[in-house]
């Protein structure tokens, strides 16, 4: 399970602010997107789907997911591949390293030269967004920022840099927003 770092942070700013309606929270994680979220007066409902049961499974236990009042459905998922119908926002902190050995971590592989993952998450959620809707995502320079650009293109969306930051090693943080075009 990824632990939140600075790109989790970055992108929580933005979940905070923009997040609205029906969300769902792909590769949730520790699940601070989805908390983040569900704080919100805004989000009605959200959704925390994350491939690694075990991530699934501590979710389930967190305060912010118990109680009748508990706005977060915790769910098993592959991506969208157990998840139906459509959201207000999509949240994606994908993992977007290149993939370097035969040890893959599902938590920071984002495919043979990081932005795989990125492409497929693309072209799934465009069937899940709502008209208007939103995708708040974050990755790095080390996936390759105009791959990235040219896969949200080729997907028929359009995006917005919300924030850059810059970490160690020459390493940039990239916040979007992404919509339909």
């Amino acid at each position: 399970m990824y632990e939140p770092q600075e790109d989790s942070y970055l992108l929580l700013k933005h979940v905070k602010e923009l997040a609205f309606g029906k969300v769902i929270d792909v590769g949730t994680g520790s699940g601070i997107q989805a908390e983040g979220a569900a704080m919100s007066p805004n989000v009605n409902q959200v959704y925390a789907v994350d491939i690694d049961e075990k991530a699934i499974s501590e979710l389930k236990k967190k305060e912010f997911c118990q109680g009748e009042n508990c706005k977060v459905t915790p769910l098993h998922s592959d991506l969208f591949a157990n998840v139906s119908g459509k959201f207000d926002t999509i949240i994606f902190n994908p993992p977007y390293l290149p993939f370097e050995d035969d040890d893959k971590d599902t938590s920071l592989d984002g495919g043979e030269q990081g932005h795989e993952l990125i492409e497929e998450f693309l072209n799934q959620a465009k069937k899940h967004l709502t008209p208007g809707g939103l995708i708040l995502m974050v990755f790095s320079s080390r996936t390759g920022k105009e791959e990235v650009d040219k896969a949200i293109k080729k997907q028929g969306y359009k995006h917005e840099l919300l924030e850059q930051k810059s970490l160690a090693f020459f390493e940039e943080l990239y916040a979007y927003r992404i919509t339909i075009a």
